[in-house]
């Protein structure tokens, strides 16, 4: 169990509309200016999804190059890109992501329904996704929608070896319709499920909705880390709608703090993650 915490914040995803949430942060001046706020508060790590002129989801590369290098030049957190975009994105278009240089970027391990869509993630996806992020020395974070994801990632790593970085992190993503259910029970299973990887490997959680909170608890009990933002929800308690992601992040910050399992920096997640310093 590690005594700190690595806090994530995932402000935007590729889901909610602008129109229906207008305290997401769309544009790269409101973006970069949630990262700045975020990194105060105790974040280490941001999760990137961007959009275009009309607040769409895109993975247009001129935008996913300029943001990196604006959340670079603007605060010290770790820039997670994500490869998984919105749930209609071709292969090629997610591969092309790398080619922003991140210091990160996801990886899922497996095809899941998606509420009324399905996230599509061949076998044949995933090995070229994780060996080009090797090559590029851009470093995983394995997203598991479901139990069985671990034992892809498993066979992955088997087949295909370590990581950039040589450290394996993954994140539970639970409560998603369709995958594992938000709860302590099915926490605890993946969790046990850790010891077929590679000693040291460590685990981030995402409870998406109302399962925010119950898998914050849990995940910090079984020391994990948290995944927080306005891409998992965009209400903060029933009734009352998420204000900015400063709230969520504040909130997890103050569940570290009480398990006292403080916030980590980005320099204490690059060291624990095999991240390259700061460029």
């Amino acid at each position: 169990m590690t005594t700190g915490t690595l806090i994530t914040v995932a402000p935007t995803g590729a889901e909610s509309a602008k129109a229906d949430v207008p305290a997401l942060p769309v544009t790269l001046d409101e973006l970069v200016a949630t990262a700045k706020e975020c990194e105060a508060l105790g974040a280490s790590v941001i999760h990137v999804h961007i959009r275009d002129d009309d607040a769409r989801p895109t993975l247009d590369l001129g935008r996913l190059r300029d943001t990196v290098a604006a959340l670079r030049d603007s605060t010290d957190l770790v820039v997670q890109l994500s490869s998984g975009g919105a749930v209609t994105d071709p292969e090629a278009h997610r591969l092309a992501v790398l080619e922003a240089a991140p210091d990160m970027a996801s990886c899922t391990m497996g095809t899941v329904n998606f509420g009324d869509d399905v996230f599509l993630n061949r076998w044949e996806f995933i090995v070229d996704l994780h060996t080009r992020m090797r090559d590029r020395g851009i470093v995983p974070e394995y997203e598991i929608f479901d139990l069985g994801h671990l034992t892809a990632l498993v066979r992955l790593l088997d087949k295909h070896g370590l990581p950039a970085g040589g450290h394996v992190h993954v994140d539970f993503v639970m409560g998603v319709p369709g995958g594992m259910p938000g709860t302590t029970e099915a926490l605890v299973a993946c969790r046990q499920a850790l010891r077929e990887l590679p000693a040291g490997t460590t685990f981030s959680a995402t409870g998406i909705g109302r399962t925010t909170i119950p898998v914050m608890l849990a995940s910090l009990s079984a020391g994990g880390h948290l995944r927080v933002g306005m891409e998992d929800t965009v209400t903060y308690a029933k009734g009352r709608p998420v204000e900015s992601n400063m709230q969520l992040v504040a909130r997890a910050v103050a569940f570290a703090q009480l398990a006292q399992r403080p916030p980590l920096t980005p320099a204490e997640v690059r060291e624990l993650l095999g991240v390259p310093p700061h460029r």
